[in-house]
């Protein structure tokens, strides 16, 4: 490894004459170097060293990295709006990049979160220095894969994001008064108080997707999917299992594998959006679920930047940890096995008797479970992808609520082993217009713990309409024991990760929850209601 120069700080003038600062890295030897951009909003001294190693570590490599302030963040001149300039001032970032004092020319990126959208837009008009990019936890349709899920609105994430950007704006401004009042309301959010959501900007972008509640023009325009159709690059793709954005990192790979004749890697552990370690949540993964990405991403730009032989094009380009084996499995592509089916069942007791409601090969009789969903009670979140804090937790005690259905497999003769989509078909009615369904697989374990492996929720709009209601749970990678058995767990809320539903629609703030509703739910069991589970043992690449 060479030795790294002092920090070194730098500007640009973007095409609009807007100042935009940058710390810079740079190898302490002589010769060209390629450069990593990064650009991110959170004040470039963090250069996302809450998951990433310290860009001084890719400068000993042999790099020049610059860590950039977006428009109006950090040091950086100008007016912030959510994506709205990160288009043409990624391109002018990453020409400037390519034109430092011992750039070789070529610039690659990398970035998770919003430093992973940067890349998105940086790589929309295709400068020619831009050479590979690796987008981490990303929206790539950012209705469907941020802001909203299954139709429901993500209310924790979304809000803490929200309250986390306007208390920085108040700090960089010199607003004490209101700092101190939104970084107060930041670590204890009363998430139905329309007096604090009142504390964001009125051009925070949070109102604006709240008021876009339907995938919509809004959304298109604003969207990387919708400008990246032309974009072929050496890609990347990171995520995990429990951060709340892997359908974006999985619907950009998908759709790079497809069209793209350019290498598309991907890697998914067993990670929350942060950090990127062996815990995740109250379960430890093992030494091997340590990120591997800095290792990664270096011999990917060596690859791409340096034009060495790493052998990495040699290796397969799917790279997924499978919890409980707790160890990474490689595929050709991303594994598409065939589902195997587990039909509910009930005594018509599954919300008072965990014995009531079962899981089997074979579709039952049609049985029926009520549930009723009380809004001054609601069920709460706990874990999966869509919580703060994510991640995996015991949740028996979640379970045994009473307006919790469960249904539980017998004890697995074998082992059984997950990869891709899990589905959840309910057919159910409601006695209001409007309903929410949360669905949660979890893993029995014969002591009677109950943890979480995947979860989804979807937003209803046909109560009284007896119709089979499909739940797209968060991919998942997994091997459940033999002697563990399966769980389903259904709600009719998720609160405070996702919005309650007050019988017509999402409540957000008190002026609306107040005619929240009492929903009363009959869940028809028997074949049209299932679980669908991507069996591993069934696929072949």
């Amino acid at each position: 490894m060479l030795k790294v120069l002092p920090k070194q700080t730098a500007s640009m003038q973007t095409r609009d004459g807007v100042r935009l600062d940058a710390d810079i890295y740079r190898p302490d030897a002589d010769g060209e170097f390629p450069v990593l951009l990064m650009r991110q909003p959170y004040g470039r001294a963090i250069a996302s060293t809450v998951v990433y190693a310290h860009p001084t570590w890719y400068a000993a490599h042999g790099y020049i990295v610059v860590i950039q302030d977006v428009r109006g963040r950090g040091t950086s001149e100008g007016e912030f709006q959510l994506f709205t300039h990160e288009i043409t001032d990624g391109e002018d970032a990453v020409n400037w990049a390519a034109s430092l004092p011992s750039s070789n020319g070529k610039v690659g990126m990398y970035g998770f979160s919003y430093q992973g959208m940067t890349q998105l837009y940086a790589a929309v008009n295709q400068p020619d220095a831009l050479t590979t990019i690796c987008p981490a936890m990303i929206g790539y349709d950012l209705y469907t894969d941020w802001a909203y899920e299954g139709g429901a609105f993500c209310l924790q994430t979304n809000l803490a994001w929200a309250f986390q950007l306007a208390t920085e704006s108040a700090r960089l401004r010199g607003d004490k008064t209101a700092y101190q009042a939104l970084f107060a309301a930041s670590r204890n959010l009363p998430l139905t108080n329309p007096e604090l959501l009142q504390q964001l900007a009125p051009d925070s972008f949070y109102h604006g997707w709240l008021a876009h509640s339907q995938p919509d023009a809004y959304w298109e325009k604003l969207s990387p999917k919708q400008h990246l159709q032309a974009v072929d690059l050496p890609m990347f793709h990171i995520g995990g299992w429990f951060d709340t954005y892997l359908r974006g990192t999985l619907h950009l790979y998908k759709d790079m594998a497809v069209r793209s004749p350019k290498p598309q890697h991907l890697l998914v552990g067993p990670w929350a959006h942060l950090p990127w370690g062996r815990k995740v949540g109250e379960i430890d993964f093992g030494v091997k679920a340590a990120s591997p990405v800095d290792q990664m991403q270096v011999r990917w730009f060596d690859q791409f930047l340096k034009d060495e032989n790493t052998g990495l094009l040699d290796e397969s380009p799917v790279c997924l940890f499978e919890m409980g084996s707790n160890l990474w499995r490689t595929f050709p592509n991303l594994p598409t096995p065939t589902h195997k089916s587990y039909f509910l069942s009930t005594t018509g007791l599954a919300s008072i008797r965990e014995d009531s409601g079962t899981l089997s090969n074979d579709p039952c009789p049609i049985s029926l479970d009520v549930l009723v969903h009380d809004p001054w009670r609601p069920v709460p979140a706990l874990g999966g992808h869509a919580a703060i804090p994510a991640g995996v937790f015991e949740r028996s005690h979640i379970d045994c609520r009473s307006d919790v259905l469960t249904y539980t497999s017998e004890p697995l003769v074998e082992n059984l082993h997950l990869a891709g989509d899990v589905v959840v078909k309910i057919s159910c009615t409601a006695d209001q217009p409007s309903y929410d369904l949360c669905a949660v697989l979890s893993e029995v374990h014969s002591d009677g713990c109950v943890y979480n492996l995947t979860q989804g929720y979807v937003h209803c709009r046909d109560g009284a309409s007896k119709v089979s209601t499909t739940i797209q749970l968060q991919p998942t990678c997994a091997r459940i024991a033999k002697g563990n058995a399966l769980r389903l767990s259904l709600s009719a809320a998720c609160f405070p990760a996702y919005a309650m539903n007050s019988g017509n629609g999402a409540a957000i703030s008190s002026d609306n929850l107040q005619d929240a509703q009492i929903i009363t739910l009959t869940v028809n069991c028997g074949g049209n209601s299932q679980v669908l589970l991507p069996d591993l043992s069934s696929y072949r690449s």
